[in-house]
């Protein structure tokens, strides 16, 4: 059998989609005057800081890029982050992943973040698929994709041009 690379998003569009996210984002924290834009590692971070530069070139609320690290094998381990909790503690989070599936890499990070008090908490996908094991939402997503269990979906952000397809 012939694996099949069915292109869901290409360049363009992608570029189109972060760039929607980050208005959509900016709207929802007008009235702030800092935010702090937290990806998960590896293509979440990149979606992330793809997110915070449209936010810098279309609002003056000043954002903050958050590297969050979590152990996708083993969720239930230790979540780090590259700024300090005091550094995000009351402030406005969106939480970035490039894919929701199951949910579980969302809710454990999400979870990390409850433990401190904050203003206003969301989340952003590119990709948001319909086969959630876990009661959690994106906020902000760029394309929602009905798909079966056996088909996976693949975002590349790491070099151009940017695509995600299925196979």
């Amino acid at each position: 059998m012939t694996l099949v690379k069915n292109t869901i998003l290409n360049h363009k569009q992608i570029e189109h989609k972060i760039k929607r996210i980050a208005y959509q984002i900016y709207e929802s924290n007008v009235d702030e005057t800092e935010l702090i834009v937290a990806g998960i590692e590896s293509n979440g971070y990149l979606l992330a800081k793809k997110i915070k530069s449209n936010l810098d070139k279309i609002s003056d609320i000043k954002s903050t890029l958050c590297k969050v690290t979590i152990n996708k094998s083993v969720p239930t381990e230790p979540i780090l982050t590259s700024i300090k909790v005091k550094d995000y503690s009351n402030k406005s989070i969106v939480l970035v992943d490039d894919v929701l599936n199951s949910g579980s890499t969302l809710i454990y990070g999400i979870k990390h973040f409850l433990d401190v008090p904050l203003k206003q908490f969301k989340t952003a996908v590119l990709v948001n698929r319909n086969h959630k094991k876990y009661p959690v939402k994106a906020d902000f997503k760029g394309i929602s994709l009905s798909t079966s269990l056996y088909e996976h979906v693949h975002v590349n952000l790491s070099k151009q041009p940017y695509e995600a397809y299925l196979d």
